[in-house]
């Protein structure tokens, strides 16, 4: 697997930088403010490293860990009553933790292939 070309990092990237930056448009309050920039940051770091580090599972892991996060923020930090800031750390959760789900299998089997050439554990 080559670096910087898995569709699914890049899709992650985009969910966290739009969590990120929907805050300058949607109506907000201190604690979706902190989650929806915290966790969209935090995506957008953890699609680099899996973009620049292919077959790291643990990368991916974190990625799906961040979107479930940001997915249920909105219950966590009590901010389902701000429509727009509710709906935008759903979407982009769903849609950050779906991509992690999708990567997760070629990450892993790149992860094997990579250390011990692919050879079965005995």
């Amino acid at each position: 697997m080559k670096r910087w070309n898995r569709w699914q990092d890049y899709v992650a990237i985009i969910a966290g930088l739009y969590a990120a930056l929907s805050t300058l448009w949607t109506t907000q309050q201190t604690s979706s403010m902190v989650m929806m920039i915290g966790c969209g940051v935090l995506l957008i770091a953890a699609g680099a490293w899996n973009l620049s580090r292919p077959g790291t599972p643990v990368a991916e892991w974190v990625q799906m860990i961040l979107g479930a996060l940001l997915f249920i923020s909105p219950w966590v930090a009590g901010y389902t009553g701000h429509t727009g800031a509710a709906w935008t750390s759903w979407i982009a959760g769903a849609v950050a933790l779906v991509a992690g789900v999708l990567a997760i299998q070629p990450s892993m089997r790149e992860h094997t292939v990579g250390h011990d050439g692919g050879l079965p554990a005995h």
